[in-house]
């Protein structure tokens, strides 16, 4: 068994990444247009590893946004590039509520590529 900390050669490429999972509701009956721009331009964010949306099975009008980034530092910087900002102005408007962002510190796993 391994001690707390201690990851396997496979999953030590991913100490330091940076990972958040948030959740939105749109206002309602907006769920596809908010999808929708949530998920243009993707693949343009240097430092992007993953980006899933996904819908909430529970509530028609929820969302869930689960990144994973290299590090802190290319989340912020994602927050500049143009199209990421005329996207959260969009999004914004079809946005009711959104809950506080959950942050994690990656480890592992199937469709990342380590830094």
């Amino acid at each position: 068994m391994q001690a707390p900390g201690d990851f396997p050669a496979a999953e030590a490429q991913f100490v330091g990444m940076y990972g958040l999972i948030s959740r939105m509701t749109a206002t309602p009956g907006q769920r596809d247009a908010l999808t929708t721009i949530l998920l243009e331009g993707l693949g343009r964010t240097p430092g992007c590893l993953s980006y899933i949306v996904a819908h909430d099975p529970a509530n028609e009008d929820a969302i869930w946004v689960t990144e994973v980034w290299t590090d802190e530092a290319a989340h912020r910087a994602s927050l500049q590039v143009p199209e990421v900002r005329a996207a959260i102005r969009k999004a914004m408007l079809l946005i009711a509520t959104f809950a506080d962002a959950q942050l994690t510190t990656p480890v592992g796993g199937v469709g990342l590529v380590g830094g």
